[in-house]
């Protein structure tokens, strides 16, 4: 009986281990999807001075802010319009205060680039953004994420 028992607990090991490197696979696949769009968005729209993070975020700083960066625990106060890499627009804000921690990891990571009273664009992964599942209507699942971001202060 414990050897039966001992076999089946190493069967559902290894079916376990299965199942997440399979997961593990296709959200490495989508990344890489989602990278590959976001080159093209860049080249498309003859972006430069793009910076790529490890996570696969790509930003850039169009406007210099006063040298001061916001962290994780900071809440920041923005100006932004979230969009699709078809150029359509989900969401805008002329005035949006949050704190940092509560938005997606995009945002979290992306944010600290700027410096108060600096702009510019995060391009931003599904899986630093709604993932597989998407938000609404509006945005679908695995969809890169385009922020113009103006921050105004924290």
């Amino acid at each position: 009986m414990k050897k039966i028992s001992n076999t089946l607990f190493v069967l559902s090991c290894i079916l376990f281990m299965g199942l997440a490197f399979t997961a593990c696979k296709k959200d490495d696949d989508v990344l890489a999807q989602n990278i590959e769009e976001i080159e093209q968005y860049i080249a498309d729209n003859n972006l430069s001075d793009v910076q790529k993070t490890e996570s696969g975020l790509h930003y850039i700083v169009t406007t210099e802010g006063d040298g001061n960066f916001p962290d994780i625990n900071s809440t920041v106060k923005v100006s932004y319009k979230g969009y699709l890499t078809d150029n359509s627009v989900f969401d805008a804000n002329p005035n949006s205060e949050f704190p940092l921690a509560n938005v997606i990891e995009g945002w979290q990571e992306g944010i600290p680039k700027f410096s108060r009273g600096g702009s510019g664009i995060l391009l931003i992964p599904s899986k630093l953004g709604y993932g597989s599942s998407g938000a609404g209507s509006s945005i679908p699942g695995n969809a890169v994420l385009i922020f113009e971001v103006d921050l105004l202060d924290f």
